[in-house]
């Protein structure tokens, strides 16, 4: 794999931290704004708006520019944000933040995300886009634990600034992995940004945007209370907090390393063992949480099925879009994004109910049930086209 990946997933690492790190975060945010949990979850579902938004509006509005400069920008605004963030007392004005950097996280990840693709051959387009999504799953294993041992700390402010000071080596990586005369393959004989828009009519491509955002809601909504699970169903002191975290990074960056091996050439099979296994996983997890040795196990199985899965169909979306080629990673980066942000709310309603700390937990199983009988009967809307664009 190309040097230039690995630097693209050091400014991945940092955004992912921010992205992932509220859900150790929760309960001090909550207590120090004086809101509740469920209320400082939705910054979670703010972060993944301005993703969804801003993954086709920074892409459309970057058509032009170099990709070193739109990459740049993106990842000092993401910067400037989380300062603003760390010093503010308004829980509004986070909310706000959390926006401004998931439009920053968005167009940075989208042009990533076609920049990848394209420094490889199409039957390595698989492994590519692991490489650079490990970022994220490495964030889940040392970013976000050590984002919650520094909130232990010095308070959840710290970690906010942390991020800010993470993103400088990212902005060095990008200016020393992507050349400056880098465009994004809009010059003459690329399609019209009209004409990248209308990929969007494909049926293929609507199914596999909608199974990954039904996917990643499941991720997410258990993802972003795992913190009530650990101290409140399963009983463990606030310091399991961060381990628990661990266990999660280390099962995502296991499932998406395989999965880059296998979804160029061996999709289908991934799809169709993991997903109901994933099925299988939420429910045992909310069913055996009070049990520490079972908890630990299937955070693990979960956050490795959840991520190969994920990644397996973040590289359909780019195949199926393989028509647009300045835009398919926004279409990617917002599906999934769809989902982050429903994920957190749906989980949070179920806070209330009789299954408690363990009711996001269950919400997960519910939207991956969904999305395999959505995916079951319309099988032959996957497969259509040619085969090295589709689930087989």
């Amino acid at each position: 794999m190309p040097p230039a990946l690995y630097l693209l997933a050091l400014a991945i690492f940092a955004m992912g931290t921010s992205e992932f790190m509220l859900a150790g975060l929760l309960p001090d945010m909550a207590s120090d704004l004086d809101v509740t949990v469920g209320t400082a979850g939705t910054l979670t579902s703010a972060f993944a708006i301005g993703m969804i938004v801003g993954a086709p509006l920074m892409a459309a509005l970057a058509r032009g520019w170099p990709r070193r400069t739109s990459l740049l920008g993106c990842v000092l605004v993401f910067s400037a944000a989380h300062a603003v963030g760390a010093a503010t007392t308004s829980f509004a004005i986070l909310f706000a933040t959390r926006v401004v950097a998931a439009l920053a996280n968005a167009g940075f990840l989208a042009v990533a995300l076609t920049t990848a693709a394209a420094l490889v051959s199409p039957g390595k387009k698989g492994r590519a886009l692991a490489v650079l999504l490990s970022g994220a799953t490495v964030a889940t294993i040392a970013g976000v634990p050590g984002g919650s041992v520094l909130s232990a700390s010095l308070g959840w402010r710290a970690t906010f600034w942390a991020v800010a000071l993470l993103c400088l080596p990212a902005a060095l990586g990008v200016l020393k992995a992507v050349p400056a005369r880098s465009t994004r393959g809009d010059g003459p004989g690329a399609p019209a940004l009209r004409s990248e828009f209308a990929q969007l009519k494909s049926p293929r491509l609507i199914l596999v945007m909608l199974l990954g955002a039904l996917v990643n809601a499941a991720t997410f909504g258990s993802f972003t209370f795992l913190a009530p699970v650990v101290t409140g169903t399963a009983g463990l002191d606030e310091p399991w907090i961060p381990a628990v975290l661990v266990l999660f990074g280390a099962g995502s960056f296991a499932g998406v390393t395989l999965a880059g091996r296998l979804s160029d050439r061996h999709p289908g099979p991934v799809v169709a063992v993991g997903g109901p296994l994933l099925l299988v996983g939420w429910p045992a997890l909310a069913v055996l949480a009070e049990e520490p040795v079972a908890l630990l196990t299937l955070v693990f199985v979960q956050g490795a099925l959840s991520f190969a899965l994920g990644s397996t169909l973040i590289a359909r979306v780019l195949h199926a879009a393989a028509g647009a080629p300045t835009m398919a990673g926004s279409y990617a980066t917002a599906a999934l994004n769809v989902g982050a942000a429903a994920g957190p709310v749906i989980a949070a309603t179920t806070l209330g109910t009789a299954a408690g700390e363990t009711g996001p937990v269950w919400a997960s199983g519910l939207l991956v049930l969904v999305a395999l009988l959505v995916a079951l009967p319309l099988r032959g809307v996957l497969m259509a086209g040619r085969s090295d664009e589709v689930l087989q």
